[in-house]
């Protein structure tokens, strides 16, 4: 797993996530993930070069949601592949990660026009 961040507009946050978001995929994400989620800053999640998502991976998402949510932010999914979506919806997790197809969707969700 590999994790990149980056500034997405002037007051959110990108966060590239690209491999299998297996156990030791979230042993990767899960601190800097953490800091960027207490930030209090809007997150995008750019998940479309995750192939491969589990349990755990899904946790350290819904954490890192809940903790943007206590800072009045929001945290969107750019993205996943058919597979991941699937994971998540089936899950019931669309309303604790919302999933966008575009980073003008993103904007959207987080209120803003553009980035």
């Amino acid at each position: 797993m590999e994790i990149t961040v980056s500034d997405f507009g002037s007051t959110a946050k990108k966060v590239t996530l690209v491999g299998k978001l297996d156990i030791e995929g979230a042993q990767k994400i899960e601190l800097p993930l953490a800091v960027i989620a207490g930030s209090k800053s809007d997150v995008l999640v750019d998940m479309v070069g995750v192939d491969f998502i589990a349990s755990i991976g899904i946790r350290h998402l819904v954490m890192a949601s809940k903790s943007v949510a206590r800072g009045a932010a929001k945290l969107v999914l750019l993205a996943p592949n058919p597979m991941v979506t699937e994971v998540l919806v089936v899950s019931g997790l669309e309303q604790i990660l919302p999933i966008v197809r575009s980073e003008d969707e993103a904007l959207a969700v987080f209120g803003r026009a553009s980035a």
